[in-house]
């Protein structure tokens, strides 16, 4: 979905989302999907540390309420045009444009939260590594051929992903939180699906912003019965500070990325650079938390970079 969207509709003389993902496209638009991917994802791995820390202080419904209404305000001043003047074409895929809304707005982010009150940010992007094997299933469902190599990447990405979750054995439990973020791995894993469907002749600017205000209105009845039970939240500098950091960061910058990448790369593909998650949540844990990093993750974290090495290249 992204910026490039004007490039998209001029299919004789560029490459569209579905030609590039089908691994037909020259290397330099592959190059900047990846590199798109990895923006996303280091963005997106910050955005766990800030999810645990609020998980205390402002209750999940209502952080990310107030999430995609930052997330609009940030992007409105640049989508805002395009979006009136594709009104029409807004109102003809709304439908599509509320069920993507619904999978990668709404439901997977409270789904992150929800599951950020019972376990750790470590375990939160593990986790969460476990829906590119999701979106793969979905590419080759929908007919993309995964190759040798691809298929190979992904495996021993798996493998990496399993052990670290399973600290260094292919068998472990899982919590409450556990379960809610392999919920949210599904939702995630469909919103990528669906947006190799996206309507061409839709802006991505104004598909972002769309998706965020109608994400938002979903949650409404929400966060009114949540403000109606639980009361609302202290706004202090720290609640404040991360509650911009997911909005603006890790809704407005980090699906911008992403949505542009998976249109030149395929989610299939994104998805292999996605695994790099917990390699960024363990980096980040040590830089922020302290949080050390012994020999068996190391291992793990060094199988998981493998399999991205591979599974990204053509």
């Amino acid at each position: 979905m992204a910026v490039m969207d004007r490039v998209r509709t001029t299919r004789p003389t560029t490459p569209a989302g579905r030609a590039v993902s089908n691994g037909t496209g020259a290397s330099g638009p592959a190059g900047l999907g990846v590199l798109l991917a990895l923006t996303a994802t280091v963005v997106w791995s910050g955005s766990f540390v800030a999810t645990r820390g609020m998980a205390d202080s402002v209750p999940p419904v209502q952080a990310v309420f107030w999430r995609w209404i930052i997330a609009a305000v940030a992007v409105a001043p640049f989508a805002a045009r395009q979006a009136w003047r594709q009104r029409a074409l807004i109102r003809k895929h709304l439908g599509f444009t509320a069920l993507a809304s619904l999978f990668g707005v709404a439901l997977y982010n409270t789904l992150v939260h929800q599951a950020g009150l019972t376990t750790s940010a470590s375990n939160m992007g593990m986790i969460m590594a476990a829906s590119p094997v999701v979106m793969a299933l979905y590419a080759r469902l929908g007919g993309e051929r995964l190759g040798l190599r691809r298929t190979a990447g992904l495996l021993l990405a798996v493998l990496g992903v399993l052990l670290l979750v399973g600290d260094g054995s292919l068998g472990f439990d899982f919590g409450a939180g556990d379960l809610w973020m392999l919920a949210a791995a599904l939702s995630f894993a469909t919103y990528s699906a669906l947006l190799r469907r996206k309507p061409a002749e839709l802006g991505g600017l104004s598909f972002l912003l769309t998706t965020f205000v109608l994400g938002a209105l979903m949650l409404a009845p929400a966060y009114a019965v949540s403000l109606r039970l639980q009361g609302g939240f202290a706004v202090t500098p720290g609640t404040a500070g991360m509650l911009l950091y997911v909005g603006v960061m890790s809704s407005a910058v980090a699906f911008f990325a992403w949505n542009k990448a998976v249109s030149l790369i395929g989610a299939a593909r994104a998805g292999v650079v996605y695994y790099l998650q917990p390699v960024c949540v363990a980096g980040l844990g040590l830089l922020l938390l302290g949080e050390r990093t012994g020999p068996a993750e190391l291992l793990c974290m060094a199988l998981i970079l493998g399999g991205v090495s591979l599974g990204a290249r053509r």
